[in-house]
C-alpha cells in the first residue's frame, strides 16, 4: 500500500481510492472472475515508466543543481555517515512492520482468515504497486482490495475495511499537520514559523478534517433506506450513487471505532502511528548524516507539506515529492545543497527499498491467491440492485449503533 503511507496525499489518495473501490463492489462479478490488477503485467509499460523515471532523476538530481548552481550537491551524498544511513535502513524495515501491523488490525481475523505472512504479500505488494503505478498511491489499494477478494471477504465488507485503513492511516497525517504546524506558530516549538508551512497548510488538514467528520454523519444503512423508496428510475440511481458515501462513512466509522477501543483497534492505531514515525525518522536519520539536527516541529511540518507533492500525476512518483520537501526544507532556510543531498538519499530509502522485496511479495501473493481459489475461497456475494444483503444490513447497523454509542459516551 502506501507511504509512506499518505491538504496531503490522503485527501485526494483516498477519494481516488475509495471511488474504485465502492464501483468495484457495486459490480456483479462471479466469485473467481476477478482479475488481477495489471502490476507489472505490461513490460513495455514498466520498461517506459522506468525510462521517463530515470529521466527525471536525472533532470532533478543532476541538471537542476547546476542550474541553481549547487553542482555539489550530489557530490556531498559521499561526505553523508555511514552510520546514519544504517539508522535510516532500520526506520524504513520499521515501517514496513508497522505498514503489515496496521493493514493486518484493521482486517482483524473474523471477516476473513490472513496469517501473518500472507498480511504481508498483500501489504508489500501493494507498495510496490503504489510506486509502479501511478494516481497517488491508487493502484495499492486496489491490488489490496482484489487480494481480499480473493482471500474471500465480500465486496462491500472489502470496500469499507479498506477505506478503513486509508482513513485511519491518513487521519494521523492530518492531525499531525494541524497539531505541529499550531505548535511551531505559536512558538511552543523552536523553529523557523513561516505561515505558509505552518498555519496554512494547518487550516487546510482541518478542512479536510472536517469533510470526514461530516462524512461520518451519513446513515451507514443508507442503502437500505433508499431501496424502501420504491423501484422508480430515480430510487435506483439514487440507490447506485449511495454506495459511495455509505461505503466511506461505514469505513470511517470503523476507523473511528479502532480508535475509540484501544483493546480492538490497538495494533491498527500503533501501525499507522509507527508508520508515520518510522519515516519521520528516516529523514531525521539523512539529515542527521550530513550534520543537520532538524527542530521536531520543523522536520514534522517540513515532512509532511513537502509530501503532499504526492498528489500530483507523475510516474511513479518521481519528481514532485523530491521538489516537494527540498522546496519546504529550504523555506525553513536549511542550506539546499544539503536539503537535496538528505531528501535524495531519503527517497532512495523509503522510497526504491522497498521495491524490490515488494515485487517479490507481489509474485508470491499471485501463488497464494491461486490457492485460495484452489481452496475455493472466493465468496458469490452479488447483491441486488435495489436492496442490500441481509448479512450487509445486519453489519452497517451494528456499525451504526456502535457509532451512535459512542458519541454519547463520549459526551
Amino acid at each position: 500500500m502506501a507511504e509512506g503511507s499518505e491538504l496531503d496525499h490522503g485527501g485526494e489518495r483516498l477519494a481516488a481510492g475509495t471511488a474504485g473501490l465502492t464501483e468495484a463492489a457495486a459490480k456483479p462479478t462471479p466469485p473467481g472472475d476477478e482479475e488481477a490488477p495489471s502490476l507489472l503485467e505490461n513490460p513495455r509499460r514498466v520498461a517506459l515508466t522506468t525510462l521517463i523515471v530515470l529521466l527525471m532523476f536525472a533532470a532533478i538530481y543532476v541538471l537542476l543543481p547546476k542550474l541553481i548552481g549547487l553542482e555539489d550537491a550530489i557530490e556531498k551524498m559521499g561526505e553523508g555517515e555511514w552510520q546514519w544511513f544504517a539508522v535510516a535502513v532500520g526506520f524504513n524495515v520499521l515501517a514496513f512492520g508497522s505498514y503489515v501491523a496496521l493493514f493486518r488490525g484493521v482486517i482483524g481475523e473474523n471477516l476473513v482468515h490472513l496469517n501473518w505472512r500472507e498480511s504481508y504479500q498483500i501489504t508489500m505488494a501493494g507498495l510496490a504497486a503504489s510506486r509502479v503505478l501511478s494516481a497517488g498511491g491508487a493502484g495499492g489499494v486496489v491490488l489490496s482490495y482484489w487480494a481480499l477478494r480473493k482471500a474471500g471477504m465480500r465486496r462491500t465488507e472489502a470496500a469499507e475495511r479498506m477505506v478503513a485503513f486509508l482513513v485511519l492511516l491518513y487521519s494521523f497525517y492530518v492531525i499531525a499537520v494541524i497539531v505541529f504546524g499550531v505548535l511551531l506558530e505559536t512558538g511552543v516549538l523552536s523553529g523557523p514559523d513561516p505561515v505558509s508551512m505552518t498555519i496554512v497548510p494547518a487550516a487546510i488538514a482541518g478542512g479536510v478534517a472536517l469533510v470526514f467528520l461530516l462524512i461520518m454523519l451519513v446513515p451507514g444503512d443508507l442503502e437500505r433506506r433508499l431501496a424502501l423508496e420504491g423501484n422508480n428510475w430515480a430510487s435506483r440511481t439514487a440507490l447506485r450513487l449511495s454506495k459511495v458515501p455509505a461505503t466511506i462513512s461505514t469505513g470511517t466509522r470503523l476507523a473511528f471505532g479502532f480508535v475509540r477501543a484501544p483493546r480492538k483497534g490497538g495494533l491498527a492505531v500503533l501501525g499507522a502511528v509507527g508508520f508515520w514515525a518510522s519515516n519521520i525518522g528516516i529523514l531525521w536519520a539523512t539529515f542527521m548524516a550530513f550534520g543537520v539536527a532538524l527542530p521536531i516541529g520543523v522536520l514534522v511540518v517540513g515532512f509532511f507539506v513537502g509530501m503532499a507533492a504526492n498528489l500530483a500525476p507523475d510516474p511513479a512518483g518521481v519528481g514532485a515529492v523530491d521538489g516537494g520537501l527540498i522546496g519546504a526544507f529550504v523555506i525553513f532556510g536549511e542550506p539546499a545543497a544539503t536539503v537535496i543531498a538528505a531528501v535524495l538519499v531519503y527517497r532512495l530509502i523509503a522510497f526504491w527499498m522497498p521495491l524490490p522485496p515488494g515485487i517479490v511479495a507481489f509474485l508470491q501473493l499471485r501463488r497464494t491467491v491461486a490457492r485460495w481459489e484452489a481452496e475455493g475461497r472466493s465468496v458469490d456475494d452479488d447483491e441486488p440492485q435495489q436492496a442490500p444483503s441481509a448479512a450487509l444490513t445486519s453489519n452497517t447497523l451494528q456499525n451504526e449503533v456502535e457509532f451512535r454509542e459512542s458519541f454519547e459516551a463520549s459526551s
